[in-house]
């Protein structure tokens, strides 16, 4: 095997990255090697391109990015079993300790020294990459290497929609990001009554439709508060912070019926103020939602697309790697879901 490989690289610390050689990684101790088939473009990797806040405190170039992808094994470290080579994997984006209190309790998503692939090293945005075989998740046949691609934030979208119980429930997303997407897919897929979602992007609320919400609002032209009227209930049981944004924050506890649930996934500015009155005096249950329980998140969205779940209406957009640079402007611009790139060549230039 070649020693060299592509990579997509974060070079210095200024906007932009670098398709460029680097040299293929060695699977160490309890690793392996994938030869990556598909990687996706997720909005951490947006923060990174444009160099932002965020990026300039947590990214020391150079680095590898990427941290959702699909490929095959070509490679296998000392002590790994209960794989083989060619077999087709995606792997958890987060790396744990394994001895904290957390991992010890079952609760490794919650460990306090989390090592984010893409993030704290080099990541799967690249012909090949190394992962810990603990962090692997077998691909089924059934499943197509361009929806494994991005199961990581599918899996963000399921631990924050099946936090809570959504039969029969009416269901209240704020921001129609692809994870805010999925989970109207999910909401109804599992059998929620309304759901709807709001953000201020038409092209993705009209995703959101396709994916399932029974309702969606864009706060520039519709008040949230007018569709409890319209639809004739007194607040929503199941809220979803997917946006990020204090006003659609605010927007949703205001919206939410006596007794609600909410799960908080969006990353809200720091100071972000809100009315606790709406959180004291009507009871709400508040949780806050990072990454994916390990494994059973993975198991879950992996039987809800054996069974028929359409994540397929979340892809939009399939792209050469050569071309990346297309799918970081349709992800900053809002015009897409999921934007997958390919390494296998036999995706042609839009």
């Amino acid at each position: 095997m070649a020693r060299q490989m592509r990579a997509l690289v974060k070079p210095e610390a200024a906007p932009g990255l670098e398709l460029r050689e680097v040299a293929v990684p060695s699977p160490g101790p309890g690793e392996v090697l994938v030869k990556l088939e598909k990687t996706a473009i997720c909005g951490t990797d947006l923060h990174i391109y444009q160099w932002d806040e965020w990026a300039q405190r947590t990214i020391k170039p150079p680095l590898v990015l990427g941290h959702e992808f699909v490929g095959r094994i070509v490679e296998i470290g000392v002590g790994v079993k209960g794989y083989a080579e060619g077999q087709r994997v995606s792997a958890e984006g987060h790396i744990v300790c394994g001895v904290c209190r957390n991992c010890r309790a079952g609760k490794p998503h919650l460990c306090p020294d989390t090592v984010g692939i893409g993030v704290n090293r080099d990541g799967g945005f690249a012909e090949y990459v190394t992962v810990p075989a603990t962090n692997l998740w077998p691909i089924p046949d059934e499943i197509p290497s361009e929806l494994a691609a991005f199961f990581d934030p599918f899996g963000n979208a399921a631990h924050c929609a099946l936090q809570f119980d959504l039969v029969g429930e009416d269901v209240l997303i704020t921001g129609a990001g692809p994870i805010g997407i999925i989970a109207a897919g999910i909401a109804r897929h599992v059998g929620a009554r309304h759901i709807v979602i709001s953000d201020l992007n038409d092209y993705r609320l009209n995703l959101a439709s396709e994916m399932g919400a029974t309702r969606t609002i864009n706060v520039k032209n519709e008040r949230l508060l007018d569709i409890i009227e319209e639809l004739d209930i007194d607040g929503f049981d199941i809220g979803m912070e997917m946006s990020g944004n204090p006003r659609a924050f605010n927007d949703l506890l205001e919206a939410m019926y006596n007794g609600g649930k909410v799960a908080l996934l969006g990353l809200l500015p720091s100071g972000t103020g809100i009315d606790w009155d709406h959180v004291i005096f009507k009871g709400l249950e508040m949780h806050g939602i990072y990454g994916r329980r390990m494994y059973e998140t993975w198991y879950k969205m992996t039987q809800m697309v054996l069974t028929g779940f359409p994540l397929h209406k979340a892809l939009t957009h399939q792209i050469p790697i050569d071309d990346f640079e297309t799918g970081f402007d349709l992800m900053a611009h809002g015009q897409c879901g999921k934007v997958v790139c390919d390494w296998t060549g036999t995706i042609e230039p839009a």
